[in-house]
């Protein structure tokens, strides 16, 4: 985020999650996540385990709009909130620069409420910090899992597409 909001933000507490900023402790979790091929599937597939314990430096992920989710003092995934650049031609404003919603969850909590709980927290954050701003959300039609989860974050359709050989799905949240 390029704006002059404090980043980061205090950790951010739901029921039952943390949103933090990354720490050394996540890299593991982090490489579990680019490795996973159950995680990959919607995203480009997993990526060498090898190469990621090569490249993902010692505190991964820390940056503006990263948040790391936490379970019991454990990650359990991470959220972002990134400004879509100059080159994203779908867009919901004319001069573009969204914040667009992205997700990673590890496979084994997948189908427990974490996702829609964490993503409904950094919404709000984000709510508080960028007031009226739209929020965009990608994601394949065939994964019926974000799918859902765009409905009941209350994300609308603008538009469907075929990119990257597969059919896309695009939603604002106002």
């Amino acid at each position: 985020m390029t704006e002059p909001v404090v980043w980061p933000p205090a950790p951010i507490r739901t029921e039952r999650l943390v949103l933090r900023e990354s720490a050394a402790r996540d890299r593991a979790t982090f490489i579990e996540l680019f490795a996973s091929p159950e995680v990959g599937v919607f995203v480009g597939g997993a990526q060498a385990r090898g190469e990621l314990e090569r490249t993902v430096p010692g505190v991964p992920g820390r940056r503006p709009g990263l948040f790391v989710v936490e379970l019991d003092e454990a990650m359990i995934g991470m959220i972002t909130l990134d400004r879509r650049g100059p080159e994203q031609r779908r867009r919901v404003r004319p001069e573009g620069g969204e914040a667009e919603l992205g997700y990673l969850f590890l496979h084994q909590v997948w189908g427990r409420g974490y996702a829609a709980e964490a993503c409904g927290a950094a919404l709000g954050w984000f709510g508080g910090a960028y007031p009226g701003e739209p929020v965009l959300l990608c994601t394949q039609t065939a994964n019926e899992a974000s799918m859902r989860l765009a409905a009941k974050l209350g994300f609308t359709e603008v538009e469907r597409f075929a990119e990257w050989g597969a059919q896309q799905w695009l939603g604002v949240r106002r």
